[in-house]
């Protein structure tokens, strides 16, 4: 069998005495697009900051590939691409000194980081901005950046957090096909997390979070039939009793 990019096992995390994730186990597939599909206060954004080492594991197991992230973070992580939920580019430097910045960090030679920038930002359409400071981008060309930063260093997965909040229409939709492209052309493994129905396809992989724990997984399509319903809207309706998602029919 495959070796899974990404394995979640019996992971529960609390804030003091209260539980934020509840024995959450998945896996994310090799050049696969996958949703974790919660909505705010789900448990998504906790469950990223266990993955990528901003938190330590209270219970449970977190692999990448074959590393544990808690005994051996520096090879788990150098596999991992992150696109964090909150802004994390430093508006006062250019484009490219916020990627040359991260580049360092890799441990990347400054020759092959440029390179590697150079081509990034061709496939993102900002070439032509490289000296422009980031405070003078758009919601949408931020977000753009902060994915060519994450994918500097080659990983092999890449986990975004609510990568389209904030975001306009064509923005949100623009930045889903480049990480879609991603997929199909690269063969990188994608968790992306939102509450935005109308982000998802049916033939995701998709993990629905609700209130810490997992409630269902699988293909999309399989998810709504197994539920009985019309639509992955309808079928999360019918796990959570709640009708607070955003976004279309899905």
């Amino acid at each position: 069998m495959t070796t899974p990019m990404l394995s979640i096992e019996g992971v529960s995390h609390s804030y003091g005495r209260r539980p934020a994730l509840d024995n959450v186990t998945f896996a994310v597939a090799p050049a696969t697009f996958s949703v974790l599909l919660g909505l705010n206060g789900a448990g998504k954004s906790t469950l990223f900051a266990l993955i990528t080492r901003l938190y330590g594991t209270q219970h449970g197991r977190i692999r990448i590939l074959d590393f544990d992230v808690a005994q051996f973070s520096g090879e788990a992580l150098r596999i991992l691409g992150v696109v964090f939920q909150s802004r994390t580019l430093d508006l006062d430097l250019t484009i490219m000194q916020n990627l040359m910045y991260h580049a360092a960090l890799h441990g990347m030679r400054k020759r092959d980081a440029e390179i590697r920038a150079g081509e990034l930002l061709t496939r993102i359409a900002l070439s032509d901005r490289v000296d422009d400071r980031v405070r003078n981008l758009s919601g949408g060309q931020m977000r753009r950046v902060e994915i060519a930063r994450a994918l500097l260093h080659r990983p092999r997965l890449l986990v975004l957090d609510e990568p389209t909040v904030g975001l306009d229409v064509t923005s949100r939709a623009d930045i889903l096909h480049h990480v879609r492209h991603l997929v199909a052309e690269d063969g990188i493994a994608v968790l992306w997390a939102t509450h935005l129905i109308d982000e998802i396809e049916s033939r995701d992989h998709i993990f629905v979070l609700h209130q810490g724990q997992l409630l269902a997984q699988g293909l999309a399509s399989s998810v709504v039939d197994e539920c009985g319903a019309t639509s992955v809207r309808d079928a999360f309706i019918q796990l959570t009793r709640s009708e607070d998602l955003i976004g279309g029919p899905g």
